[in-house]
């Protein structure tokens, strides 16, 4: 299982980490809490599910919502940023997406997924596409998410 190679790093490394979720509401903070010895490093899960909260709690610029939109690489960037900052951490996740089966668009169809994770010396933001049913889309995001904290270790 990904998570717990990554939880055995994050140990060893004496490494910590927070995610700020959105279309995965919560999953990832989940996956990873669900391992015996989590708090040894992760610090901080928050499913900042509404543009709103992406503003007040998170920080995020109204305008970049705008601009960029709530699903684009620039928000997953700057919740993985601010989360990491907000949990003084050594790594951020940031993930914003559509997991359906409503609300997408013909230029951010459902099944459209942003992540990024940010740490100290390296960061990566990527887009996905899973063409999926909502709860696959989440466990597929989950899964990339670690995928991608794995590339920055």
């Amino acid at each position: 299982m990904k998570e717990l190679l990554i939880a055995e790093i994050l140990k060893i490394n004496k490494k910590t980490i927070a995610i700020a979720e959105s279309c995965t509401g919560g999953l990832i903070s989940h996956t990873l809490t669900n391992i015996p010895g989590s708090s040894k490093f992760f610090r901080l899960g928050i499913v900042s599910y509404t543009p709103e909260m992406k503003i007040s709690v998170l920080k995020i610029p109204k305008n970049l919502l705008r601009t960029k939109g709530v699903t684009s690489g620039e928000t997953a960037l700057l919740m993985a940023e601010s989360i990491r900052k907000i949990a003084n951490s050594d790594f951020g996740i940031g993930v914003t997406g559509i997991a359906g089966p409503s609300g997408g668009t013909k230029k951010t169809p459902v099944g459209t997924v942003y992540i990024s994770v940010v740490g100290k010396d390296k960061s990566i933001t990527k887009k996905f596409f899973f063409k999926e049913d909502r709860i696959s889309i989440k466990k597929r995001a989950k899964d990339s998410a670690f995928k991608l904290l794995r590339e920055c270790l």
